[in-house]
């Protein structure tokens, strides 16, 4: 169960990607408060913002973007139907500060990133590194970068990454991602001790909740079952809720219950994120089934 709980019960901060249902990585955390950083996603979940009202500045390239800036040698090739156009246009005003080649390029490899993050994680990290290289003072640039260093399992490039972003521009969105990537290297007390940190205690809402889920998902890596209970008690565990943070504490917490030994709780709240779970991001029905045998 506990190996469960890190694909399943894991937290984030932005949603870029989708379910870990039965995977060993952690890509996909569902994470919520998210800027797009690309176009419209392949598969699965709803598409991203477009941001369609032009590039960043005078006309240059088709459909008024800005013009192209030769690829350097070490960045992957970017289609040419790939318009900078598609970037959320607050984060193309992050980099306003460049030159507009560069931000050009910059914007059109975060798209590219967006795109691939679900399907091809790898390649995904190397446009997300390209824009890095590129702008690697702008904060979004990093903070895009250790996301998906982040999906793509290199945790601790993706924890270097976010540090680096939250050091440019302060904020707590993204602890949960970070405290997920200590759970990735194998530091789950770093997790719990970024869950007590006076940053932490500043969260509210489904911020909050995604911490919780995660510090849970610490305590059960080191065998702490009660304590994972306990961690997620709080008045967010109303089973009159539903949508998908609802559907992913409930999940949570079931996992919990069962890891502790009290399966037939366990099994009433994975009942509880079934019946919440609208998008369909976990499998509770699927664990309903195993705990139980199909018979209730």
């Amino acid at each position: 169960t506990g190996d469960r709980s890190r694909d399943d019960a894991r937290g984030g901060a932005r949603s870029y990607g989708g379910d870990r249902r039965g995977t060993d990585d952690r890509r996909g955390s569902d994470d919520r408060g998210a800027r797009s950083y690309g176009g419209d996603r392949r598969g699965g979940e709803a598409p991203r913002r477009r941001g369609g009202e032009g590039g960043f500045g005078p006309a240059g390239g088709r459909d008024g973007s800005a013009p192209r800036r030769d690829a350097r040698p070490d960045e992957p090739d970017l289609p040419e139907n790939v318009e900078a156009s598609e970037l959320d246009p607050a984060i193309r005003r992050d980099l306003l500060s460049l030159d507009k080649l560069n931000a050009n390029a910059v914007a059109r490899h975060l798209v590219m990133a967006g795109k691939l993050i679900d399907d091809d994680p790898r390649l995904a990290l190397a446009h997300a590194r390209a824009a890095r290289q590129r702008a690697g003072r702008i904060a979004v640039v990093r903070e895009a970068a250790g996301i998906t260093a982040y999906h793509a399992g290199e945790w601790a490039e993706a924890l270097s990454e976010l540090r680096a972003a939250r050091r440019m521009s302060g904020g707590t969105a993204l602890l949960a991602v970070m405290a997920d990537c200590e759970r990735g290297l194998g530091r789950p007390e770093k997790a719990i001790e970024l869950g007590r940190s006076e940053e932490a205690r500043a969260l509210t809402g489904d911020e909050a909740s995604e911490l919780r889920i995660v510090v849970a998902g610490a305590r059960m890596d080191l065998g702490q079952y009660d304590q994972a209970v306990v961690t997620l008690q709080t008045s967010d565990l109303d089973p009159t809720r539903t949508g998908t943070p609802a559907a992913r504490l409930f999940y949570a917490y079931a996992d919990a219950l069962v890891a502790a030994g009290r399966a037939e709780e366990g099994v009433q709240w994975f009942l509880h994120s079934a019946e919440a779970d609208i998008e369909g991001v976990t499998d509770a029905e699927d664990r309903v089934e195993e705990l139980t045998g199909g018979d209730l």
